[in-house]
């Protein structure tokens, strides 16, 4: 069966030449040339796909996107933009579209990207129909690879302890960290490192949420309880039983819904919308936000205290640009990604695109980063190796990105400890693994408020050790 994709685009020579190409390579296609007629003409049983530009003449990207979810908030879009509009094409990441790709248009990328999308979607779908047993054997989720996100950076190595530390627990977890920056690799990760790794991982992006669908897409619906609710349909607590559920960009939920959830999180039960029957559930949240939650609910933002219950343990995950010694391996490991999905071989960057790589401060973090490599390889022949004039102008005439200091964790004074640099260094190994051990020991202590029996049992050690430990930490602060 032919993929049907719907183009939305004002220029159109632009519309008649994509759609030639993509009705060569397997697609059947419609175009609209104007914002409004794109939105009148998606139906979600008619398109698999929707491309669409961000400027058109009678709205912009952001209008257009809401306008699609509205019909569809599952609907697959792929964004065209320029690329000196990339804080923009990630603000349309974060409304929902599934990726952007940056003018001028190179047919082979755009038939890469969309035929990963759909793969993704495929994948989505396969997800919600299967049984929960099987889903629980069979894996509802794609594994990630972990081990290449750790990374070799002090900020990573300590994000990663983090993790490690709250995965053997069943506390809620904070992520925050700007968009890119891999929130829901992180989530998984702690998934898989649970107890719960044989259950399902099922994942919301609640940026993308309509006031009327988000009770319904959270806790599922009975037939007729609201117009276009032909059916009962579970919610994600329920696909999520027994597992993980992790809900993005959480601060966009309504007043409503937070109180909603906020109840099911208290009681360990819920109501499907327009339903009676209160259903047990037994469900691992880890929630993730790109602004300051505690700042939210200071100015009445956000419920809190259902800040409170979903602040169990909070991790930062640190930009790009704070963890440059991740930048060199990350090139390489995009391009292996890139080579594989393209069938290339690119042998490798010459020494002057690795300079920029890491001079540029990378807005859009890892996101940014992987679909740089992915142009770049898509515009380097085989078996060569990928020269500057395969990146986009934006980057190679960038600013010099502004060097910050050594990533810290902000850490509170603590029976007169302070900064873990002031440790003696009579020995360099030694110094650095007890640097490394107060941070983490003083990490935990912040997320359980310096609660010292919560903490202990976090780090898996008993009470007396804890106390012995915070207490040569400050006896090597006097000497």
């Amino acid at each position: 069966m032919a993929k049907r994709a719907l183009i939305i685009d004002d220029d159109i020579d632009l519309c008649l030449l994509l759609s030639r190409f993509l009705n060569k390579n397997g697609f059947e296609t419609t175009s609209a040339h104007s914002g409004a007629k794109g939105i009148a003409a998606y139906d979600p049983a008619n398109f698999d796909v929707v491309i669409c530009d961000y400027r058109l003449d009678d709205m912009d990207g952001i209008k257009l996107i809401k306008g699609l979810k509205a019909k569809n908030p599952h609907v697959a879009i792929l964004v065209i933009t320029g690329y000196s509009d990339i804080k923009t094409a990630v603000e349309v990441i974060k409304l929902g579209a599934f990726d952007y790709i940056t003018k001028p248009l190179i047919p082979d990328e755009v038939l890469s990207i969309l035929n990963n999308l759909l793969a993704k979607k495929e994948e989505k779908a396969e997800e919600v129909v299967q049984p929960r047993e099987a889903a629980a054997s069979n894996g509802v989720k794609k594994k990630f690879n972990i081990e290449f996100y750790k990374g070799k950076s002090p900020a990573s190595v300590f994000l990663h302890e983090q993790a490690n530390i709250v995965a053997g627990t069943n506390y809620s977890v904070l992520l925050y960290g700007e968009s890119g920056t891999g929130k829901e690799v992180i989530a998984s990760m702690i998934h898989d490192l649970s107890e719960r790794s044989h259950k399902p991982f099922v994942a919301l992006d609640c940026g993308t949420l309509s006031r009327e669908l988000a009770g319904s897409e959270l806790f599922g619906h009975v037939k007729g309880s609201f117009t276009g609710a032909i059916q009962d349909k579970e919610g994600h607590f329920e696909l999520a039983e027994g597992g993980t559920l992790f809900l993005d960009e959480v601060g966009n939920l309504s007043a409503g819904v937070q109180a909603a959830l906020l109840r099911v999180i208290q009681e360990r039960k819920f109501k499907r919308v327009g339903g009676n029957k209160e259903t047990p559930t037994d469900v691992r949240i880890i929630v993730a936000s790109n602004e300051n939650l505690n700042d939210a609910y200071r100015k009445g933002k956000f419920r809190e205290d259902l800040y409170h219950r979903l602040n169990e343990f909070s991790i930062h995950l640190p930009p790009l640009r704070e963890r440059r010694e991740d930048i060199l391996p990350l090139s390489e490991y995009f391009l292996q990604k890139s080579n594989e999905e393209t069938r290339k071989n690119i042998s490798g960057f010459n020494e002057d695109v690795l300079n920029i790589f890491m001079e540029y401060s990378w807005p859009g973090n890892l996101r940014e980063f992987r679909n740089v490599v992915r142009r770049a390889v898509l515009l380097t022949p085989s078996d060569a190796k990928i020269s500057v004039t395969a990146l986009p102008q934006e980057i190679v005439h960038h600013a010099p990105a502004h060097h910050h200091v050594p990533f810290e964790q902000p850490m509170h004074h603590l029976d007169g400890l302070t900064h873990p640099e002031t440790f003696p260094n009579k020995d360099l190994l030694k110094g650095a693994a007890s640097r490394a051990e107060f941070y983490t020991i003083m990490s935990v202590m912040q997320q359980v408020n310096f609660n010292k029996k919560k903490a202990a049992e976090l780090l898996k050690i008993d009470r007396k050790t804890l106390y012995n430990k915070l207490k040569s930490f400050q006896t090597s602060q006097q000497q």
